[in-house]
């Protein structure tokens, strides 16, 4: 449960603002103010759909 509610939560975030989900990442595993490609952040905003996908769906099959 508490693994849905966190994917839930992190999808949502990547979703509704994914420059600031992989800003905040980038800032943490970089030191350098290196350029990002402009697809990172559709991509941020696909795993975030994912997420939320999982976590909605995965009460439905059964699962725990």
């Amino acid at each position: 449960m508490f693994l849905r509610v966190t994917a839930l939560a992190f999808g949502l975030a990547e979703l509704l603002a994914p420059r600031r989900v992989v800003d905040f990442w980038m800032a943490l595993a970089t030191d350098d103010d290196g350029e990002l490609r402009s697809w990172i952040y559709t991509a941020a905003r696909i795993e975030g759909v994912l997420l939320v996908l999982w976590a909605l769906t995965r009460g439905r099959s059964g699962g725990s």
